[in-house]
């Protein structure tokens, strides 16, 4: 889809809705609808972030320098999924859990101050992912204009970039949470530590990576377009030590790198049996 064609048909929808809460991350693609709805609704479009544990600090700094330069109205909202066991014990549908709590402040903020619609930023690409946090928005009626409109993350992309969005190009940065393998329970430490460890890999130029908690360790994926890195002279054992400050014993940096999704390699491996 061009992106003239994809913000026209995105500009129809919101025009459609009239007015709208938008969940905003900070991410690219809650990014594009926070703004779209703003150039498109004006004052009947409220973007919402959620600072909760599991969203890190660099995050929600850029979701409010975003919002400052671009001038819409932002509100940020306290959530604590952690607070619900059944987010906590961390089963695959953790994200389900989440996006409830989110929903569960959203909804009735959009009620009291007269919007008439949630909305989130589900794109195209996510309909193919293992996706329990859809289930929470389709329960709760929350719409998802980006896929409505039929955009996935290359025209979500080039649609930010047209907008001027600094994050247009940013590499996808889910929360904390996702960091942790599904069955390990999440606690508040386990976020501080992998909050700490990432800081400090972007610290030292790192953009695209994962800390993996385990535990007493930690798994280090780096993008397969940065790991030549590690071959330069004292890169690798900074990482170690980077990591190892934040709090863990022993730190493997994974050879083979990282790629999106991999915590749901493992269900996909089950459902198919």
């Amino acid at each position: 889809m061009e992106p003239h064609d994809a913000a026209s048909a995105l500009d129809a929808i919101l025009r459609d809705m009239g007015s709208t809460v938008v969940a905003y991350s900070g991410g690219i693609d809650s990014s594009v609808l926070a703004l779209r709805a703003h150039s498109v609704l004006g004052a009947a479009a409220l973007a919402v972030t959620a600072d909760s544990e599991s969203f890190g600090a660099r995050q929600r700094d850029l979701a409010v320098e975003i919002a400052a330069r671009f001038g819409f109205a932002h509100r940020i909202v306290r959530t604590s999924e952690l607070a619900d066991p059944l987010y906590a014990r961390n089963e695959p549908d953790r994200c389900y859990r989440c996006k409830t709590e989110l929903f569960r402040h959203l909804l009735p903020l959009a009620q009291r101050e007269g919007y008439a619609h949630v909305a989130y930023g589900l794109i195209v690409d996510d309909l193919s992912d293992f996706r329990p946090g859809h289930r929470a928005a389709a329960e709760a009626g929350v719409r998802s204009p980006l896929a409505e409109a039929g955009l996935d993350k290359e025209a979500v992309r080039r649609l930010g970039r047209d907008m001027g969005l600094p994050n247009w190009d940013l590499p996808a940065s889910p929360c904390l949470s996702s960091r942790i393998p599904y069955g390990m329970p999440v606690t508040e430490e386990a976020l501080r530590r992998i909050e700490a460890a990432e800081d400090a890999l972007a610290r030292l130029g790192f953009c695209e990576f994962r800390v993996r908690h385990l535990g007493e360790a930690a798994r280090v994926e780096i993008a397969p377009a940065e790991m030549g890195r590690l071959a330069a002279a004292g890169v690798r054992r900074a990482v170690e030590e980077a990591v190892a400050a934040a709090g863990y014993r022993s730190v493997l940096i994974d050879p083979e790198g990282y790629r999106k999704g991999r915590l749901n390699e493992s269900l996909r491996v089950v459902s198919s049996t």
